[in-house]
């Protein structure tokens, strides 16, 4: 079983940036699509990004489309998050973890991590 570590939230004006950063474990690591996440006060889980185990194909909702861009290191077994032009709505904890697929993106394979918490001010 992969865990996953995440960290990299904080408070942000908005219009400011944040990299956050997920931190796996295990030797399979490169061999997984990996993908971000995000729960926002009172509402449900929600796909936000996902990166292919190849790191060639890329996906993004349509509401961080632009702004967002996802990567990966597999040397290190992590996989981040750059955040630009942040906004109030972006305001969550967001989650890393594998989609079981890169067409079933909101199933996804391991455990949950604790999250980071990013808060955007207005």
């Amino acid at each position: 079983q992969v865990q996953l570590v995440e960290s990299g939230g904080g408070l942000v004006q908005a219009g400011g940036s944040l990299r956050l950063s997920c931190a796996a474990s295990g030797r399979t690591f490169s061999t997984y699509d990996m993908g971000w996440y995000r729960q926002a006060p009172g509402k449900g889980r929600e796909f936000v990004a996902s990166i292919s185990w190849s790191g060639g194909t890329t996906y993004y909702a349509n509401s961080v489309k632009g702004r967002f861009t996802i990567s990966r290191d597999d040397a290190n077994n992590t996989v981040c998050l750059q955040m630009n032009s942040l906004k109030p709505e972006d305001t969550a904890i967001y989650y890393c973890n594998a989609p079981i697929s890169a067409t079933v993106r909101n199933l996804v394979k391991f455990n949950w991590g604790q999250g980071t918490r990013v808060t955007v001010s207005s």
